[in-house]
């Protein structure tokens, strides 16, 4: 008999054949989904990354080749467009905001979290999942739903759902939040003001915003990018609640920060101090918008509705109550002050 063969283990360059397929289509169709955006800013590049690639999984028109580039793209160019996030952020965007209206959005992101996390175990839904979703939904949708997915030991299905339900409850809020300020007699400021503090995507926070008024846009944007700079001192103190818990990510020890998330505060850091020229970042946020636009379209090729909607039934109630509690509470702490 002839000897048996035993197949050699996969080379780097191998591995990188592998994974170039995937990762070009989900660029490509990045790109073509900003360049739609830049046609007509009502269609958030993001959303339609991310619901193209939900799209093509449900049809069924993704190849075996494509499939390693898309898990690359979902995991590793998403954790590198929150580092570039964070070069287009300083510290100093804190003080365009009143002392109150601070308090307001740092009590209704720790609001959302808490409460999230509650609501999750009453709903009995899965622990990573909630733990995701209460990140997504109190900070900044799917970038703060990569950098919680290492401390939350997450499997990728528990990913996409959760941004899975960043996009639908954050499409709705688009439509919802402008009316519901009208009727509510808002002014422009404080209209803005609660879109930043309650929408969740960055995304999402200008199509919403936007429709109010220019005044309403920035100030929303302002907003934001406050919550956006509360990710990493989140996902550091999950993670050392994990590690004094001893909880584990696979075989090893939950990190105290993931390595990215350092990287997002370096990147706040240097540009707060003007280490970071403009024209730098002139060409830094395109480039983010299309590598968070690729990872969108990789995680939306992940969402097999199907399964979400026979298994998503509590995750979708957890959203939709995450949502009510961001937007109450926010609103009423903007009435108040």
């Amino acid at each position: 008999m002839p000897p048996s063969v035993v197949a050699a283990p996969p080379t780097a360059m191998h591995r990188v054949r592998q994974m170039v397929p995937g990762a070009v289509v989900a660029v490509v169709v990045s790109a073509l989904c900003v360049a739609v955006t830049w046609l007509a800013p009502a269609a958030p590049a993001l959303l339609l990354a991310i619901l193209l690639g939900a799209v093509a999984r449900g049809a069924g028109w993704l190849p075996p080749v494509l499939e390693p580039g898309l898990a690359w793209t979902a995991r590793y160019v998403l954790r590198a467009g929150v580092v570039l996030l964070g070069m287009q952020l300083s510290v100093g965007d804190l003080t365009r905001l009143g002392v109150g209206e601070l308090v307001v959005l740092v009590a209704t992101v720790a609001t959302t979290f808490a409460v999230t996390l509650w609501l999750g175990r009453v709903l009995r839904v899965r622990r990573a999942l909630t733990l995701l979703v209460a990140t997504g939904f109190s900070i900044c949708g799917a970038a703060a739903i990569a950098g919680m997915s290492p401390v939350a030991d997450a499997e990728e299905e528990d990913v996409a759902t959760a941004v899975a339900l960043v996009t639908v409850y954050g499409s709705l809020a688009i439509v919802a939040l402008p009316v519901l300020s009208r009727v509510i007699g808002l002014d422009d400021r404080t209209a803005g003001l609660w879109a930043g503090m309650s929408v969740h995507e960055v995304a999402q926070v200008v199509a919403a915003a936007g429709t109010i008024s220019a005044a309403a846009l920035t100030v929303a944007i302002v907003a934001k990018l406050a919550r956006v700079l509360l990710l990493a001192p989140l996902v550091a103190g999950a993670g050392v609640l994990r590690r004094r818990r001893h909880d584990t990510v696979g075989q090893r020890t939950a990190p105290w920060v993931p390595v990215f998330v350092i990287g997002f505060v370096v990147a706040v850091l240097l540009r707060t101090v003007g280490a970071v020229p403009d024209p730098l970042i002139d060409v830094v946020k395109p480039v983010t918008t299309i590598a968070l636009g690729a990872a969108m379209v990789a995680l939306g090729s992940q969402i097999h509705l199907g399964r979400l909607i026979r298994t998503g039934g509590r995750p979708l109630v957890l959203g939709a109550l995450a949502t009510l509690v961001a937007g109450g509470v926010s609103l009423l702490g903007l009435i108040l002050v």
